[in-house]
């Protein structure tokens, strides 16, 4: 009987490293690129003209295009129909604006996450979309910068 019961207890430790590995790698991949981001966006914003930092040049799109921009994209449409399929209709995919342009960062920050069960979210994608001209920017993980759609393949077809 005391034999079984290690026995569990040591199936049970390589999960929970696990878990707690990934918990802490996650954190720090947000952290880099939060960081990343700031720093993008402090070399884009040195080549913007003085009259491009003021608020009515930042809100010639607002939130709502933002988000239809990055909603309407024919690869999350397709990725959330993917992940609802597999799911058999137990995780949905949503999107949330989630912060405003400011004139140090001219972007919408726009994200697509699953929304499961148990009321949490998993994340899919990140994009920043230009407050003045639309442009919509995915943030590809592996070189942890935003990259233009036509280099974002996230289908890897």
């Amino acid at each position: 009987m005391f034999r079984g019961n290690t026995r569990k207890e040591f199936n049970y430790y390589p999960l929970i490293a696990s878990f707690l590995l990934g918990v802490l790698g996650g954190y720090s991949s947000i952290e880099n690129i939060s960081h990343s981001q700031e720093i993008h966006s402090h070399k884009q914003l040195a080549y913007l003209p003085a009259s491009a930092k003021t608020d009515k040049a930042t809100k010639a799109i607002d939130e709502n295009k933002a988000f239809n921009l990055v909603w309407n994209l024919p690869q999350v449409q397709r990725k959330a129909r993917e992940i609802e399929r597999l799911s058999r209709g137990s995780i949905q995919v949503a999107a949330d604006v989630d912060n405003s342009p400011t004139p140090d960062a001219p972007f919408y920050r726009v994200s697509v996450f699953e929304k499961h069960p148990d009321k949490t979210t998993s994340p899919v994608y990140w994009f920043r979309v230009s407050s003045s001209s639309g442009v919509i920017e995915p943030l590809d993980l592996v070189l942890n910068q935003y990259i233009t759609l036509e280099e974002w393949n996230p289908d890897g077809r």
